[in-house]
């Protein structure tokens, strides 16, 4: 099969588009025929060994994935041969930039049915983040009011709509670039972060401030006073400290993604249900992976890019 590997961590030219052995899955996995991994910033910091995920070399990246079972390892149950599925696959093991993909089964649910099958890898750790974020690690409740930082991206979506649906007051930063997405996610109150100082625009205090964006630690501790007393700071930057305030009980909490089948599956019924949407922005070849990642080490990836494991959508 054709998968793009790197043999060893470095700079994007250390990933090669070679031909492999198709693997066989064991008691618990199932095959996956790929129709499209997710690119991820993670992915770009495993393969430059600054994210302290471990993984056997020649590692496959692409640890979010949607694709069709093709072959079913002893003791799986819930699945069938022909069912398109998705999932979040452990990090540390070999992703989906390949045309097969070796998947435990309890990772994988049954595909959204109202988007295409390989615009549906875009959606599992993104969503799974957003979720954890406001609800598990956030304790975000009804009538309480959030604010996103850095919501114009895939997480932010997902965060702005889970937590309008949860009946939340959403306060989100955008940029000019990101305004309309952010409008129509659903957001309360919108500031634009490059015209106004959140200290000012932010009117009352939020129970839960959720950043997404890589801001100055020094600005971020200043935002914590935007927190009312007994709130929550929630980030997905985990190479930086999150900042809290002990003195008002302010907690602090990093989300670092987990694997949740539950969850996941029920994240697949709100796209069906017209409650979240999967957003992609770029859908590529698997020969362009290494490209993407050449972009992604000079710069943020901007929007969701999905690699097509073959031409065109399966």
């Amino acid at each position: 099969m054709k998968a793009v590997r790197f043999h060893e961590v470095g700079g994007p030219e250390v990933l090669r588009i070679e031909d492999v052995e198709t693997p066989t899955p064991g008691r618990g996995q199932v095959r996956l025929r790929v129709a499209a991994s997710a690119f991820n910033a993670a992915d770009n910091g495993m393969r430059a060994g600054f994210l302290p995920i471990p993984v056997a070399l020649p590692h496959i990246p692409g640890y979010d994935v949607a694709g069709v079972v093709d072959a079913l390892g002893a003791d799986v149950e819930g699945l069938d041969l022909g069912q398109p599925v998705v999932g979040f696959l452990p990090m540390g093991a070999d992703g989906g930039a390949a045309e097969y993909v070796i998947a435990p089964a309890d990772s994988v649910v049954p595909a959204p049915r109202t988007v295409p099958l390989a615009d549906a890898a875009a959606l599992p750790s993104v969503a799974l983040t957003a979720w954890q974020a406001l609800f598990d690690d956030g304790a975000l409740q009804a009538g309480q009011r959030l604010l996103v930082v850095g919501a114009g991206g895939a997480v932010g979506g997902h965060a702005v709509r889970l937590a309008r649906r949860a009946g939340v007051h959403v306060v989100a930063t955008a940029s000019p670039r990101s305004l309309a997405a952010v409008r129509a996610a659903g957001a309360d109150e919108i500031v634009d972060h490059t015209a106004h100082s959140l200290l000012d625009a932010v009117g009352a205090p939020v129970d839960v401030l959720l950043n997404l964006a890589p801001i100055d630690p020094d600005d971020f501790a200043r935002l914590v006073s935007l927190v009312r007393d007994g709130g929550t700071v929630v980030s997905t930057t985990a190479f930086m400290p999150t900042p809290g305030d002990d003195t008002r009980g302010v907690r602090a909490a990093t989300v670092f993604v987990r694997a949740d089948r539950e969850r996941l599956a029920e994240i697949v019924g709100l796209v069906d249900a017209g409650d979240l949407v999967v957003d992609v922005d770029r859908r590529i070849p698997l020969d362009a992976l290494p490209a993407l990642h050449a972009e992604a080490s000079e710069g943020r990836v901007a929007g969701k890019v999905v690699v097509l494991a073959e031409d065109t959508p399966r």
